[in-house]
């Protein structure tokens, strides 16, 4: 592998993309398309004061909003800390939260807040690291070197006075042409400051989902404290402009965009649309049955289920729009063609033609093979089979135990030094495990396993020769005492030694089953990954060689920056538009869920106004993982939320159709409107420099 062919030029070249269609990474970003295409000039500063300033949650992107630490971000990413610090008796999330002073915030025990402060280049040193390997080698090496890197950096930065400790992760750009070190400040002590009702938050419900026109104050605020107890200091932060945008308004959304296949080929398409995505929908909308009746059989049970339950139907949503995308003839058509096009061009080159070889039809006899071992992975080492929080930790301190043992640069990935503290930090949170819960989803999934693997397969037998799913799952979580924070955190300070001794059942179980799930797993990444691996990266030094960076990279839940306008749409000849305003949301109300209006909204009603803001859309490129992103105009102010997409958006897993995406954000208007108005949460409009 020549150098040469691994540098990527910051020009940008070749024909630009469609439209607004782009989530750039903020060390490639086409600032000169931008003034070309709406004259406006966004220089390195502006740049670097929204990057430091936008924050990447556990689960979710938000920004500061304050130089002290204040974090705004939806409601839906802060649910999991909800829920958290919620009972069977009392729900926060349906109840909402307002700390009224400092004092009062409470811990987010598994959130963390990073924000990237700086970007190191390591491409030369990852292709140094595997000249000459075969697949298999290679895939080991550059894990290795990965590793290496991770690890030397956060070494480093613990000496550096000007940066001190950072987090340091590897990042896989265009599927193996670009690799980076993303250094991130990370503060592991987040705490809730505000968050409404689930009621007003969420209204209209799973009907209204990735749906508009919408009424959701999806919005909460939490706070960044230090290492030594203090709010976090925060200079850099954004100030929210509460009269909102205009229409045709150029807008931009800094954020973490979960995941996109845009650049995957058609045989990785069809493996998603035959295989994975139909095998998730049958369990997962068999669960959200399961889960419904729960709810319905005690107001307990209905509290303690709803946010999973919010959760689920999220994803069914989004993967039966991604599977119906899969089925669009045009699409596909689409994909063949871009795909065919490439391969033409590089048989057109012969130096690279011979270079690269024919990645595709490799790739293709992987996800032959990736289809062949997908059931078992998928329930055995992926743990579709063992769905229960109690048995994901057995299984973390069964590994960690195993590999904590070894040399760093020899252990899964997920286990690394650099890994490690982020592991601890979620098993020694004292997070509410609800049994009965945990039974329904432990003995489904053994159910749902014993069905696609059939009674007679080893792993199968060994567990339920005797039991029957009710029953095993019953003796095993009644059995655990690992819903105790202390117990897990005494086995994992006693390291391999306690967890041989360990008679907990859930612990022997996940020893039981490691040995499969550790084969499934190395066959997985010799047979598939290493193979996809390698043949992704030339066909990524094809486009670099033909394309440079005028292609933006598929989305990894790294920083992107995108840009667009306020606008709506037109739906089967009607048009949608951009706003939707306070008044419409009583005329939706019923008075029952999910169209019921908290009381603290009708209690309001007289004071408030209704020509308010409330909704508003854009033609910005996102997907899940920009939840909680800042809309910002080009002054670098605030003037949204992102919250969601319309159901066109979905689909933009795979391409984006510049007339029908639409990404979704709470106006502004609406949160000063609330947080005056509905919760007179005075002191925390004074920290956002709003009227109070």
């Amino acid at each position: 592998m020549h150098a040469s062919r691994f540098f990527v030029s910051a020009l940008l070249v070749a024909a630009p993309a469609l439209a607004d269609e782009g989530m750039w990474t903020f060390h490639d970003f086409p600032s000169d398309r931008v003034q070309q295409q709406y004259g406006v000039r966004i220089t390195p500063e502006w740049l670097d004061r929204v990057r430091t300033a936008t924050v990447r949650l556990a689960n979710c992107t938000a920004s500061f909003v304050s130089s002290e630490g204040l974090i705004l971000t939806n409601h839906h990413c802060a649910a999991s800390c909800l829920a958290e610090n919620s009972s069977k008796e009392k729900s926060l999330l349906e109840d909402g939260f307002l700390a009224n002073g400092r004092e009062r915030e409470i811990r987010c025990r598994t959130q963390v807040a990073d924000v990237l402060v700086e970007v190191e280049d390591v491409t030369q040193k990852i292709a140094d690291a595997t000249r000459g390997m075969d697949e298999q080698a290679a895939n080991e090496a550059r894990k290795r070197a990965l590793t290496e890197l991770e690890q030397s950096c956060e070494q480093a930065s613990r000496r550096n006075r000007r940066t001190g400790p950072l987090k340091c992760e590897s990042v896989n750009l265009y599927d193996g042409g670009q690799y980076f070190l993303y250094k991130y400040r990370r503060y592991d002590d987040v705490r809730l400051v505000f968050a409404p009702e689930m009621g007003i938050a969420a209204f209209g419900g799973d009907p209204d989902n990735f749906q508009f026109p919408r009424w959701c104050l999806d919005m909460a605020f939490l706070r960044a404290y230090d290492a030594d107890g203090k709010p976090a200091s925060t200079p850099n932060h954004l100030r929210i402009d509460f009269s909102g945008p205009d229409v045709g308004e150029l807008v931009f959304v800094s954020g973490h965009p979960g995941s996109t296949d845009r650049l995957l080929t058609l045989a990785q398409l069809r493996t998603l649309r035959d295989i994975d995505l139909p095998q998730w929908l049958l369990r997962a909308s068999e669960l959200r049955g399961r889960y419904i009746q729960f709810a319905k059989s005690s107001p307990e049970a209905q509290r303690i289920v709803q946010e999973p339950l919010q959760t689920l139907e999220n994803g069914i949503k989004v993967r039966r729009r991604l599977l119906d995308a899969l089925h669009d003839d045009e699409l596909l058509s689409r994909k063949a063609q871009e795909q065919a096009a490439l391969r033409e061009k590089v048989a057109k080159d012969p130096a690279l033609a011979q270079s690269i070889g024919d990645p595709w039809s490799e790739i293709e006899k992987a996800q032959e093979i990736e289809r062949a071992i997908s059931v078992p992975y998928t329930f055995i080492e992926g743990g579709a089979g063992f769905n229960s929080r109690l048995f994901r930790y057995a299984r973390a301190l069964v590994r960690a135990a195993d590999e904590r043992a070894k040399p760093n640069t020899e252990r899964l990935r997920e286990f690394t030094d650099a890994s490690l503290p982020r592991l601890k930090q979620q098993l020694e949170a004292a997070v509410p495990v609800y049994p009965e819960l945990e039974k329904l989803t432990l003995s489904f999934s053994l159910e749902r396993m014993r069905e696609w693997l059939g009674p007679d397969h080893p792993i199968v037998r060994q567990l339920l020769a005797q039991d029957s799913p009710d029953s095993l799952a019953e003796r095993l979580i009644d059995g655990s005492k690992l819903g105790d924070p202390q117990v897990r955190m005494k086995l994992w300070e006693g390291g391999a030694a306690a967890i041989a001794a360990s008679d907990d059942p859930l612990i022997v179980l996940a020893r039981q089953i490691d040995p499969e799930a550790r084969a499934l797993r190395k066959r997985y990444e010799d047979e598939v990954e290493a193979v996809v691996d390698a043949a992704s990266e030339r066909i990524a030094r094809a486009r670099f060689a033909l394309l440079g960076t005028s292609v933006y990279p598929d989305a990894t839940f790294t920083l992107r920056l995108n840009y667009g306008t306020v606008q709506g749409w037109v739906e089967n000849g009607t048009p949608v538009e951009p706003f939707t305003k306070l008044e419409r949301l009583f005329e939706r109300a019923t008075g029952q869920d999910p169209f019921r209006i908290p009381q603290s909204w009708l209690d309001a009603k007289d004071r408030l106004d209704m020509s308010t803001k409330f909704n508003l859309v854009t033609n910005n490129d996102i997907v899940g993982g920009n939840s909680g992103s800042p809309l910002i105009d080009a002054q670098g102010s605030i003037v949204g939320l992102m919250f969601d997409g319309n159901i066109h958006s979905i689909s933009g897993a795979y391409w984006f159709d510049t007339e029908k995406n639409r990404a979704v954000a709470v106006h502004p208007a609406i949160m000063l409107e609330a947080l005056r108005k509905v919760y007179r949460a005075d002191e925390l409009l004074s920290e956002l420099g709003g009227a109070s």
